[in-house]
């Protein structure tokens, strides 16, 4: 208990013993306080003006189009919002290099800010500029929020709603490819099942000329015929009907391999062609990629510098540093006496 007052009372002493330094070096703090302000606030009026515009927007689901209108399931709801996955995935094309590239080729990014493409390192400068006026960002309530900075309110704007449209038409092209891929492998395999059922088709047709139309109803109907000849003592009839029997039986094997293809073959081609169709689709389709809440405008007033800011952070920072180095000269001076 004595030991926690005694804790209490050099506390007290060494917070009075601070503002009765501060009180002793008020006019330094004074001083330094004046200049500060003076040079901050000079600073801050130097300091180009920038005006901010926003776009507000909510990615959308990546569904696949062509199985919306094709698949008997619903897959996914084309209307609805995305995940925070699908705001990640459109946040990364929206920071990406070929966003970055064709924004700065589309306004002219180097000449706006000033930069000579032809010096060293200018591609590097020219790629922090945009990186510090130019951002991206997820919101708590799941959406993305596009934020501009520039000189030229009007470029601001113009940059933030083209941000939108370009990384729209980039998800639809990577969408696209993607499917255009998979259409070559379904149209592959849909032009093969045809020649093969075409093929089955031919040879069964070839079947039909030598007078095959339906060989077990035709077996069954000879069969009958040649037993009835048998029995009637019609011996040259029955020679007929079993020679037509022995024929059709050559030609059994072939038939039953075409018939009991071309069943399945059909089925499967139906499928083929529906995969073909539903790709065909997704191959063609342009699909929004988000649903924009707000487009951006142009501001009709600065965001940046906040000189108020400027002025009191300055002015805060350096009478604390001052505050620093006075104490250490102090405890210089203090040990310096001591050691005499």
């Amino acid at each position: 208990m004595i030991q926690r007052d005694e804790n209490r009372d050099s506390a007290k002493l060494d917070s009075s013993h601070l503002l009765l330094f501060v009180f002793s070096k008020l006019r330094i703090f004074i001083v330094v306080g004046v200049i500060t302000l003076i040079i901050s606030a000079g600073v801050s009026l130097v300091i180009e003006e920038k005006f901010e515009s926003n776009v507000i927007m909510f990615a959308t689901t990546q569904s696949s189009i062509g199985e919306a209108f094709f698949e008997e399931s619903k897959q996914g709801d084309l209307l609805a919002y995305g995940e925070t996955e699908d705001a990640e995935r459109l946040l990364q094309l929206l920071n990406s290099n070929k966003v970055r590239s064709q924004i700065i080729t589309n306004h002219n990014l180097d000449e706006h800010y000033d930069i000579d493409l032809n010096e060293v390192g200018s591609r590097t400068l020219l790629q922090e500029e945009y990186n510090s006026n130019v951002g991206a960002d997820l919101t708590r309530f799941g959406s993305i929020r596009i934020h501009v900075l520039d000189k030229d309110p009007n470029v601001a704007r113009d940059i933030a709603n083209d941000l939108v449209f370009l990384v729209d038409s980039l998800a639809n092209a990577l969408r696209n490819d993607r499917a255009k891929n998979a259409l070559k492998l379904a149209k592959a395999s849909y032009s093969q099942a045809i020649k093969e059922i075409e093929d089955a088709e031919n040879a069964l047709s070839e079947l039909h000329s030598h007078g095959i139309y339906d060989f077990e109803a035709q077996v069954r109907g000879l069969t009958a015929e040649y037993g009835r000849a048998v029995a009637e003592n019609n011996m040259r009839g029955a020679v007929i009907l079993k020679a037509d029997l022995e024929r059709i039986s050559k030609l059994a094997n072939k038939y039953n391999k075409q018939t009991n293809f071309l069943e399945p073959a059909y089925e499967q081609l139906a499928t083929l062609k529906k995969r073909f169709d539903l790709m065909k689709v997704d191959a063609s389709t342009q699909l929004p990629s988000s649903i924009v809440v707000d487009f951006a405008q142009a501001a009709d007033k600065k965001s940046y510098p906040v000189r108020w800011l400027i002025v009191v952070v300055s002015v805060l920072s350096t009478l604390a540093m001052t505050l620093i180095l006075l104490l250490i000269v102090d405890s210089l001076k203090v040990a310096e006496t001591r050691g005499k």
